[in-house]
């Protein structure tokens, strides 16, 4: 049986571990300033880029799960959303790619040299499960 204030225990732990940044508006324009004097980076862009990524990549990913799991037929329509969806993915992949000042080759070939250290001989299971901490 769960306590009678055990979600308002909660919240409160909640709010207890989450940073100034996101619980205050002026720790927040701060971070946001910081941001860009760091590393003239509008903060804008890139909270537009992370934000479209994410629900862009959910919609695709949506789109396959329904195909997979529920019966959605892979037809040609529905294979023209999958293709539109990617097509979101790139928008915002270009936003973010603007926001960092980098092109989407730039991008590219930093993935391809990740991957080549990742994986030297091709792909490896054991490589794939036991990463070093730099390598994200």
């Amino acid at each position: 049986m769960i306590p009678k204030n055990f979600t308002e225990d909660y919240v409160a732990f909640v709010n207890s571990v989450t940073s100034e940044e996101s619980r205050l508006k002026f720790p927040f324009r701060a971070s946001l300033d910081r941001m860009e004097d760091q590393f003239g980076t509008p903060p804008q862009r890139l909270i537009t880029a992370a934000l479209g990524l994410s629900a862009e990549a959910g919609e695709f990913g949506d789109l396959v799960k329904k195909c997979l799991f529920q019966g959605k037929e892979l037809n040609k329509e529905n294979r023209e959303l999958m293709i539109k969806e990617l097509g979101d993915v790139m928008w915002y992949l270009s936003q973010g790619c603007m926001a960092l000042g980098v092109t989407i080759d730039e991008v590219l070939w930093a993935n391809i040299d990740k991957l080549e250290k990742r994986y030297p001989n091709g792909f490896e299971v054991v490589r794939s499960e036991n990463r070093s901490k730099v390598d994200v």
